[in-house]
């Protein structure tokens, strides 16, 4: 079995339980540093920097994630697409396409506390 951090109440919440954080309060909402943010449960890296961008969603938004480091499979609402960590299955957030945001036209809106940033 693979060692997994210890998560807060509040990251378990979200990681374990699909929970979501309040839009605009996540510490990555607004970062743009350079480096590769980390799955906070296992520690696999999951999107790079310079796939993050400003979508002014509340959450922080990428249009690409590293090669497959996340699965998605349909929400329990039927409606959206959840995304989640390929190697541990914790929850990330959500992807939506068609919103004209990037040229590649998605968005996986994460949640900070699933993430670590890992500076270059």
């Amino acid at each position: 079995m693979s060692k997994y951090n210890s998560l807060t109440a509040e990251e378990q919440r979200i990681i374990e339980y699909k929970g979501t954080e309040m839009p605009f309060t996540g510490e990555y909402t607004d970062h743009y540093e350079s480096g590769t943010y980390l799955c906070k449960r296992c520690e696999t890296p999951l999107y790079q920097s310079q796939s993050k961008f400003s979508s002014h969603c509340g959450w922080p938004s990428f249009d690409d994630e590293i090669a497959a480091a996340v699965r998605r499979e349909l929400d329990a609402d039927g409606r959206r697409v959840e995304i989640l960590c390929a190697n541990c299955g914790g929850h990330l957030g959500h992807v939506f396409e068609g919103e004209q945001f990037t040229p590649k036209n998605t968005r996986h809106c994460v949640n900070s506390l699933s993430l670590i940033f890992v500076a270059d």
